[in-house]
């Protein structure tokens, strides 16, 4: 009984030992530690209280701390050759890093042979023999290194476009940015969890001479999408060496990963010597603090994974007809975002842009199944590799009951113009198709065929009813060559012997989304949709943001959904590979501006216009060279909550 007791107390205390450390103290192979075996098994070091067992970043296997030799307080194990804080080595002497190390001294053979591995030499039968894990791990930190040298060409980081960095443009401005949380679509969207200021996290240190690639801890000081700002331990109120990086990246893990995997942990030489005692400096700073999920980087991982691949066919809107959609096939797959090139293209030029949950997709068969306009396509056989998308890929819309009361042709309504996304113009229901679908037509800009009209589902947020724009002090755009203005719906819709779509058939669901006025991101300009661009909310009126382009002009702003996938966390072009459009710099907008004033064109019937030009022209024919601003007033709803937005029309 009494040996029994012994014993466990001897393994309580060397698992407390292990985990108090951090794994930064334990020996290579603590499975040989025993109190009988050597002399020195009592000099144990200080002992710190442990941390809640609730905290991830207690819960690692052996792994030394090193850090630069040579230095006032350092010591180098005579046994394993590590180097590291000379106050935290085993024995009296301090000439072993461990128990196990000590123990393992009295074999000169093995010395040498575990030395001349740390040199690179291929060690002795007898070394492989005796070799332990932990003692691989540590080994491996020098042919890491020379894998890194070999692979440094392909991991160099990408250079961001002419120059633009998030980090700067946001510190320079005191900016802020949406948090992922309100991108649902997006990557991590739905599982980011907690991470906030004040988390945790080991990244590497390059403030650090050595020629390994080596780890210290840091913590997010701000956060900026997927972008964080870290400050390494230690430097406290100093700001010198914070730097940003993108919290998904693969160099960034929850505190304990240098230790389970076996990579070196090693102050910033900035200041290495401002503390003798690390590790009760990492326990004290730790205890109570957060880090990532043990499986972040798997989620990570898992949220890039998109059902959506090469050789799909699909049905999408024709960017020259928007009446109509065309089959198109998947050609590639970036963050969820699918270029499509239509089936009829030989180069493949004729291509569109649009994220797999667009509304403008829709599974082979779609068109002909509710009534919609296709262009059949002059290929009678399918290509070689290409198959139809499976339905269940695309976005459902909500189900909505057509029995009653319903929407019918000629009803008036207010619409974004899918060819000027910055304006809401007087529309009507041109068509009324099957599942809830609509056929909408801009008033005084349609073509005689129809070929502008454009498909909106009944539940769609870019329609609304008669009177939204003037309760929310919107600028509503009349019909083009309407003279009675200012505008007035009673009176037009007297003129046109036409009546106004009721209003409760509108959806008035307002999610609470999250986005304030002021809030940075990454926007798809819709008229050039393969561009992703540098963007700001500029006005929230309950789920309908306008998102203007940094460095271009209002006339470019458009209105979005708040749940549009066409919109996405700063950092997401970096996450995924996609390419970032900065701000345009002073001489570009000098340029478009000059241009704008010297030129008006016709309406183009392309969904795909050119670069922030389309909006601008067809705001210049519609307004006639008229000068509009938007009301700023107390309608920008940053209030989530649905509320009464919908003015009564005059009887």
């Amino acid at each position: 009984m009494e040996n029994t007791k012994e014993l466990t107390e001897h393994s309580s205390r060397v698992e407390r030992k292990r985990q108090d450390s951090f794994g930064m103290f334990d020996g290579y192979d603590s499975c040989s530690e025993d109190t009988s075996s050597s002399s020195s098994s009592d000099e144990s070091e200080e002992e710190v209280a442990p941390l809640p067992s609730s905290l991830p970043i207690i819960k690692n296997n052996g792994q030394v701390y090193t850090y630069p030799d040579g230095k006032s307080g350092m010591a180098t194990c005579e046994m394993c050759g590590m180097v590291g804080v000379r106050d935290a080595f085993y024995s009296k002497t301090k000439r072993f890093c461990s128990v196990s190390c000590s123990r393992s001294y009295s074999s000169n053979s093995k010395k040498a042979s575990i030395l001349a591995r740390l040199q690179g030499k291929p060690p002795t039968k007898k070394a492989k023999v005796l070799q332990k894990q932990p003692l691989v791990a540590k080994l491996a930190a020098y042919a890491q290194y020379q894998a890194t040298l070999q692979n440094q060409a392909k991991t160099k980081a990408a250079v961001p476009v002419e120059g633009f960095s998030w980090g700067n443009y946001i510190n320079s401005n005191s900016f802020t940015a949406a948090p992922v949380t309100c991108f649902k679509h997006a990557p991590m969207g739905t599982c980011w969890g907690d991470i906030a200021e004040g988390v945790r996290v080991e990244v590497p240190n390059t403030d650090c001479s050595l020629p390994t690639k080596v780890f210290w801890i840091a913590g997010i000081v701000k956060l900026a999408g997927y972008n964080a700002l870290l400050r390494y331990e230690g430097f406290e109120n100093d700001s010198s060496l914070d730097f940003w990086c993108n919290i998904c990246g693969s160099d960034i893990h929850p505190v304990g990963w240098c230790a389970t995997s076996g990579k070196p942990l090693v102050p910033p030489r900035t200041i290495q010597h401002k503390y003798t005692n690390w590790k009760a400096f990492l326990v004290k700073r730790l205890t109570g603090a957060k880090t990532l999920p043990p499986d972040f980087s798997q989620k990570v991982s898992e949220s890039m994974q998109y059902p959506f691949k090469t050789s799909m066919r699909v049905e999408v809107v024709d960017k020259t007809h928007l009446c109509r959609t065309r089959v198109a096939v998947v050609d590639s797959v970036v963050g969820g975002r699918l270029r499509l090139v239509y089936e009829e293209s030989e180069d493949k030029t004729d291509d569109f842009w649009c994220h797999m949950y667009s509304p403008l997709i829709h599974h082979i068969g779609w068109s002909r199944s509710i009534g919609h306009r296709f262009k059949r396509s002059d290929i009678t056989k399918k290509q070689d590799g290409h198959f139809d998308a499976p339905p269940h890929l695309f976005m459902k819309v909500k189900e909505v009951d057509a029995a009653g009361e319903w929407f019918k042709e000629g009803m008036k309504l207010e619409a974004i113009d899918p060819l000027n996304l910055s304006a809401i113009c007087v529309a009507t229901i041109r068509k009324v198709l099957a599942d809830g679908y609509l056929m909408i037509g801009i008033d005084g800009s349609e073509a005689a065929d129809g070929s502008d009209w454009f498909c909106y589902h009944a539940t769609s947020p870019s329609i609304f009813p008669v009177g939204f724009c003037e309760i929310n002090m919107i600028e509503l755009t009349p019909p083009r060559g309407y003279a009675k203005l200012p505008f007035k719906w009673f009176d037009y819709l007297r003129e046109t012997d036409s009546i106004a779509a009721p209003v409760k058939l509108f959806n008035k669901e307002v999610p609470n989304h999250g986005f304030h006025v002021g809030m940075k991101l990454e926007a798809v300009d819709l008229m050039e949709p393969r561009l992703v661009c540098v963007a700001t909310v500029t006005r929230i009126i309950h789920r309908l943001l306008r998102i203007h382009f940094d460095g271009w002009e209002d006339e470019y702003d458009q209105w979005v959904d708040c749940e549009s996938p066409d919109l996405y966390p700063v950092g997401w072009c970096q996450l995924t590979g996609y390419q970032l459009q900065p701000p345009a710099p002073q001489s570009s907008r000098d340029s478009q501006s000059t241009s704008s004033k010297q030129k008006k064109k016709a309406k183009s019937q392309q969904y795909k216009g050119h670069k922030k030009m389309t909006s601008l022209q067809l705001k210049e024919e519609l307004l006639d060279g008229e000068e509009y601003s938007f009301l700023q007033g107390t309608s920008d709803q940053e209030s989530n909550g649905s509320a009464s937005y919908y003015i009564k029309q005059e009887p």
